[in-house]
């Protein structure tokens, strides 16, 4: 069955979901390991281009296999017309027997930041949740300070359903972490 989701124009003409390639290292490498991104990314060491390189190797298995699901996020037009990785997308803790899984979104090009990709991304991601993977919700964790994933979140009709008071440890204080859940608007 085809969801009304699916009939959304899709603004996707600008970017393109695709699987991970072994020539995405060391964009993966640069991303894993910006400290600036770690506090939201839960990561407090560094990952080796070795672990990197195991991962994409694996990186083939479906998402019933390896329970997670990561794609890159390609602007479509690059530079010479080729497409310019600009960020990553993923789904994980995916569990098929309750049908939910986790969502995570990463511009780790700053330079494409704020200018309505992960938005796309987002909207894409929900119809493949939903219509392909058949999930009847999806959720994110946010930190408390960041506003605008919050924000991105709840404009594609995730709802906040509670807070992690003093969550997530940052050398000047200890930050909350909101939880937001999508439930499928068609069960």
């Amino acid at each position: 069955m085809k969801s009304k989701l699916s009939d959304k124009k899709e603004n996707s003409s600008e970017i393109i979901l695709r699987a991970l390639e072994p020539s995405d290292i060391d964009l993966l490498y640069n991303w894993e390991n910006d400290r600036e991104i770690w506090r939201v990314s839960n990561t407090i060491v560094p990952y080796s281009r070795y672990i990197l390189k195991k991962y994409l190797e694996n990186s083939h298995h479906d998402i019933y296999q390896t329970k997670q699901l990561r794609l890159m996020i390609d602007l479509k037009s690059g530079r010479g017309n080729k497409p310019k990785p600009i960020g990553t997308v993923d789904l994980f803790d995916f569990d098929p027997y309750h049908n939910r899984a986790g969502v995570g979104i990463l511009i780790g090009d700053k330079s494409e930041r704020k200018k309505g990709f992960a938005s796309i991304t987002l909207e894409n991601l929900i119809v493949y949740a939903f219509d392909t993977l058949q999930l009847h919700q999806i959720y994110c964790n946010i930190l408390t300070d960041n506003k605008d994933s919050l924000s991105l979140f709840q404009k594609h009709g995730f709802k906040l359903i509670g807070e992690k008071k003093e969550w997530v440890k940052t050398p000047e204080k200890y930050i909350g972490e909101y939880i937001l859940q999508l439930i499928n608007p068609l069960d």
